[in-house]
């Protein structure tokens, strides 16, 4: 089966639709899949719902969706750093569900494990706990929280082979394996694609199974928050 594509546009290629949801990988601007996501804003395809911890910034990741009106609603946990996110969503032009960071990482891996719903402490008394199934447990109330399973998942990693094996450099590794997980279709963008057998079995963070697509590319380091000294004048 053929994995590699030569470009983050060919991936995606018959893979878009309106209306879809996607499982986007990454935090902040750490590990995120930003050829994929300009890709699918060139694509035009909108009414997106896309479930990811954060929406990025308002001019890279995500942001580049909110800029372009494609994504109509947010499965987050955090939605800091981004200013036309806070405006579309307090002018009514974007939903957002909440989910508690811990919750939202459990929800992709449960979706690519095929566990339609588990329960959790996390949430309860609070606004995440309305209206969702309430069970205690030996005293302890849980809320029942439903998996995700997506229409697509795009996610960013370090190394690949030509399987799609994959390894995620650092903090990478954090949303990017349960996103990937949760998708009916994984599309990976990585920084290089090496031989087949070349990488070490113990150091594959997510195999090959989970991942349909694979493209390589050049990527752009950028820094969230830049945090200086006030030089000193001796």
């Amino acid at each position: 089966m053929k994995k590699v594509y030569e470009s983050a546009a060919a991936a995606l290629d018959g893979v878009l639709f309106d209306g879809m949801l996607i499982a986007a990988g990454g935090f902040g601007l750490c590990g995120i899949p930003e050829l994929l996501i300009a890709a699918i804003r060139d694509a035009g395809t909108k009414n997106l719902t896309v479930a990811s911890n954060n929406a990025g910034v308002d001019d890279f990741g995500l942001g580049l969706l909110l800029q372009t009106k494609q994504v109509k609603k947010m499965m987050s946990s955090y939605v800091g750093e981004n200013a036309e996110f806070m405006r579309q969503y307090l002018s009514g032009e974007l939903e957002l569900e909440f989910n508690p960071q811990g919750t939202l990482a459990e929800r992709m891996r449960a979706g690519g494990c095929g566990i339609p719903g588990f329960y959790t402490k996390t949430g309860v008394g609070t606004v995440i706990a309305e209206g969702k199934e309430v069970k205690n447990f030996d005293g302890q109330d849980y809320i029942l929280e439903k998996g995700i399973f997506a229409d697509l998942s795009i996610v960013k990693a370090w190394k690949a082979d030509d399987t799609g094996n994959l390894v995620f450099r650092k903090t990478a590794r954090n949303f990017n394996p349960p996103a990937a997980m949760c998708g009916k279709i994984c599309v990976a963008e990585v920084e290089e694609i090496v031989p087949r057998g070349s990488l070490d079995p113990d150091m594959i963070h997510l195999p090959g199974i989970y991942v349909h697509r694979l493209i390589q590319g050049e990527h752009e380091k950028r820094i969230e928050q830049r945090t200086v000294r006030k030089r000193e004048v001796a």
